[in-house]
């Protein structure tokens, strides 16, 4: 297709650390390896305003903002400065299409500017309102009360796109059910598979040391995420304290967040605080590391609207163990790939744990049937797709589910 100039909107972008941040940084670095002329606008996570250009070409343009109380991780735009922000970068930019990855304070600010300048909106939503109201100082009832009118929010702001997407089938049944909007589709975040290429031949070098991997160290079962609540890691960890004993093994945890003081004294006071590590942010390299590394992968976390690490840890031919929650049954074919567990049910896990950490043949078994059904998500049919729904909503073409 044509070159497009294509405005990508990133309620949170990097160097924040989670999933919605992620696929924004790789969508624009994506479709500007395609020939795109692509802008990104997204909070600045200094505070102040300024613009960089990325070596793959991406201009981002950094906006005023502020923390929110309770939300360290991430920075706002608040309306009344962002939006002569936003106004600006229009003017300046002048794009064909707007891809937003956010209804809140920026988002929103910039699909009422694409409205006021006839340009066609693509909307692609990442977030469970339970994951923000859970860190803002109100009370429980008042905790759902907020959520409830997030998601009626995100349906009056995306209502106005052109087109709404989500990750997965569960992602666009969530905020057909919660918002209103019925009309979503679902379309993956995506990975870079190839990237895994070298993850993959580390991992057969290992399963084909004679005499086999675990004769010469103790399986490694990995996580990756952000240490907050609702990833669950304590369930975790306290599933690995009960098979510890008896069961070779070591737990990696990577990642960093409001819990990690919390679960590492949750690991001392079960006494396996020798066979935990937590490592904390690590650079892209030391992930891919991390992943060929591993033998196992677990995503314990219930608000997963796809899960990227996920699929990462497929890519790398890990079986994955993972909650029976949200959209990640999706992923996670019971027998086939990996197993699935119901929340809370720490014994389940435990004796998910266990089988995978002492059958290197079903270990073996499981991630090459992983890679093979994680081919359906690659970067490129993402982008593939993405750049048709922009083409037809630039024409008025009907985009039908």
């Amino acid at each position: 297709m044509n070159m497009l100039r294509i405005l990508v909107a990133a309620d949170t972008f990097a160097p924040d650390v989670n999933g919605a941040a992620r696929f924004a940084d790789r969508l624009s670095a994506g479709l500007a390896a395609r020939g795109h002329d692509v802008h990104v606008v997204a909070p600045s996570p200094t505070g102040s305003a300024y613009t960089e250009v990325h070596d793959d070409g991406v201009v981002v343009h950094r906006l005023v903002s502020r923390r929110l109380p309770g939300l360290d991780a991430m920075r706002v735009c608040l309306p009344w400065e962002v939006s002569p922000e936003v106004k600006r970068v229009f003017a300046e930019v002048r794009p064909d299409v707007v891809h937003t990855n956010g209804h809140m304070l920026l988002g929103r600010a910039v699909v009422q500017a694409a409205l006021r300048a006839e340009v066609p909106v693509v909307a692609t939503n990442h977030l469970m309102p339970e994951n923000i109201v859970g860190y803002l100082p109100l009370a429980g009832p008042l905790q759902d009360v907020f959520a409830e009118w997030m998601y009626r929010d995100l349906g009056r702001v995306y209502s106005q796109a052109d087109v709404v997407t989500a990750p997965t089938p569960r992602a666009v049944d969530l905020i057909a059910r919660r918002s209103g909007l019925a009309a979503a589709f679902p379309v993956s975040n995506g990975i870079d598979a190839a990237a895994f290429e070298q993850v993959r031949t580390a991992v057969a070098a290992r399963r084909s040391t004679p005499g086999g991997p675990d004769t010469l160290y103790e399986p490694t079962v990995l996580f990756v995420g952000r240490l907050d609540q609702e990833k669950r890691v304590d369930e975790l960890i306290r599933a690995f304290a009960r098979i510890a004993p008896d069961v070779p093994g070591r737990l990696e945890v990577v990642g960093d967040g409001a819990c990690r003081a919390t679960w590492e004294a949750l690991a001392d006071r079960l006494g396996v605080a020798q066979r935990v590590r937590f490592r904390g942010r690590v650079s892209d390299d030391e992930l891919l590391g991390a992943y060929g590394t591993a033998d196992l992968f677990c995503m314990p976390g219930v608000s997963e609207l796809q899960s990227i690490v996920t699929m990462e840890a497929m890519a790398a031919g890990l079986p994955v163990v993972a909650a029976d929650a949200m959209a990640l049954p999706h992923l996670v074919r019971p027998g086939t790939n990996g197993e699935l567990f119901t929340p809370g049910d720490i014994d389940g896990l435990a004796v998910h744990l266990r089988t995978l950490l002492t059958d290197v043949a079903l270990r073996e078994r499981y991630g090459s049937a992983g890679r093979e059904l994680i081919e359906a998500h690659t970067m490129g049919a993402t982008l593939g797709i993405f750049e048709a729904l922009y083409e037809k909503v630039m024409n008025g073409a009907p985009v039908a589910a």
